[in-house]
């Protein structure tokens, strides 16, 4: 009962327009005043606690990193490195687009980012080239998606924070499931292009477009690749190797791309102070309402409700699943993780789910609630591109989601989509 008093608060606070870092604060500290006022003495310590990490340098090293490189004119030779790679399937805008955000969510590991940075390119340009508008809008906000799976991805460095898993086995962990949507998404944009005639007249092949397309694309590409490999092998922390992407972004910017001005790197840098420090309230907070459940012991109450229904592991897992889909729909990816884990993944545990496997789960299904309303961050960012409303936007992008929804229940079920990576590399 007392855990509902704890819900309850959160909930009322989030409801009045209460910032959900200052939403979580306010409910844990009530809940304190009113059931333990003796523990009020621990709350500075859990705060602090919670942000005092070497891991937190990671978090806005990565989300700098990401914003130098869209600010350096990356995304203009993602997108043309992308028609190339195409050309010999006659590609159109749309399979383009999901290549790119492939691509570009291992830079930015950002799916909002993606959105923004892509939409503003790829929506144009699928219009012009005869895509319905609905259909440009709905594909590029679902492909953004895998921008917080594939690695190197923001969140899974707050999934590690909290549940004190590997991050470079969370990297891997999101590797093939974050390929896999795009594989999906990127054989339905071709049948529909195919069936509707969206794809463009093939035009002469020109050797030099070619090679100065691929030359320019490659440095981009290396650097999400760079990062993962350099964790995975115990190369760097991961808080070097972000340091490391920050540096080559710089020199990428300035040298190679020539976009990158001291103008671009300040701006990157007030997005990031902006962007980090949300987050880091949030994880400060989310201590210690993490603290109080785990006093309260809520996961224990929650193992024990489900062994008592007798129900196969299967069952339990798609059970999560929903509850994962539901809950993303209503709060963004870093609160909505902060949240869930600490009650979750104990009682996932229970049933021999790893962290590896339920950092997957959690970080996929938060994804799609990103291109859910009402919240739905990736709606609101396309919504600012092209004007179309929040609710048209979703439902075309709905064929696309499915693809991740497919890709999230197998996750799900089938243990080594998101365990045999880390296993080769040792995790």
């Amino acid at each position: 009962m007392a855990m509902l008093y704890l819900l309850a608060g959160l909930l009322a606070f989030a409801l009045v327009g209460v910032p959900l870092a200052f939403s979580i604060g306010a409910s844990s500290i009530s809940f304190m005043l009113a059931e333990m006022p003796k523990m009020l003495i621990v709350l500075p310590q859990k705060v602090w606690g919670g942000v005092f990490s070497e891991l937190m340098i990671a978090l806005p090293l990565f989300i700098l990193a990401g914003e130098l490189m869209n600010g350096g004119g990356i995304t203009h030779w993602i997108v043309r490195f992308c028609r190339q790679i195409l050309r010999p399937v006659n590609g159109g805008m749309g399979e383009v687009n999901v290549l790119a955000s492939m691509l570009f969510g291992g830079i930015s590991g950002s799916s909002v980012a993606d959105t923004s940075a892509l939409g503003s390119i790829e929506i144009p340009a699928m219009e012009k080239e005869g895509y319905p508008p609905g259909i440009a809008a709905g594909l590029t906000v679902a492909t953004s998606t895998m921008g917080m799976i594939i690695p190197p991805s923001t969140p899974m460095i707050v999934y590690a924070m909290i549940s004190g898993g590997s991050v470079g086995g969370l990297f891997l962990a999101g590797a093939i499931p974050g390929v896999m949507i795009g594989i999906t998404q990127l054989v339905l944009i071709y049948t529909m292009s195919v069936r509707h005639g969206w794809h463009p007249q093939k035009t002469p092949f020109v050797w030099k477009n070619f090679w100065k397309d691929m030359l320019f694309g490659i440095p981009a590409l290396l650097m999400p690749v760079a990062i993962v490999l350099t964790i995975s092998f115990g190369v760097a922390t991961a808080s070097e190797s972000a340091a490391v992407a920050v540096f080559y972004a710089l020199a990428v910017g300035f040298l190679v791309y020539r976009q990158l001005t001291w103008k671009l790197v300040w701006q990157a840098l007030q997005k990031t102070l902006i962007a980090s420090s949300a987050v880091m309230l949030i994880i400060g907070f989310s201590y210690v309402f993490t603290y109080i459940i785990t006093i309260e012991k809520v996961p224990q109450v929650i193992q024990s409700f489900f062994f008592s229904l007798d129900m196969p592991k299967w069952a339990v897992m798609l059970i999560f699943d929903i509850l994962i889909l539901f809950i993303g729909t209503f709060i963004d990816v870093s609160p909505g993780i902060l949240l869930l884990t600490p009650i979750l993944l104990p009682v996932m545990q229970s049933y021999g789910v790893s962290v590896l496997q339920f950092g997957a789960m959690v970080i996929a299904g938060m994804a799609i609630g990103l291109v859910t309303p009402p919240v739905g961050m990736c709606l609101n960012a396309c919504n600012k591109i092209n004007r179309m409303p929040v609710m048209d936007i979703f439902r075309s992008a709905s064929p696309f989601i499915v693809c991740n929804v497919l890709v999230l229940i197998v996750i799900s079920l089938w243990e080594p989509f998101t365990t045999w990576l880390p296993g080769v590399f040792g995790f």
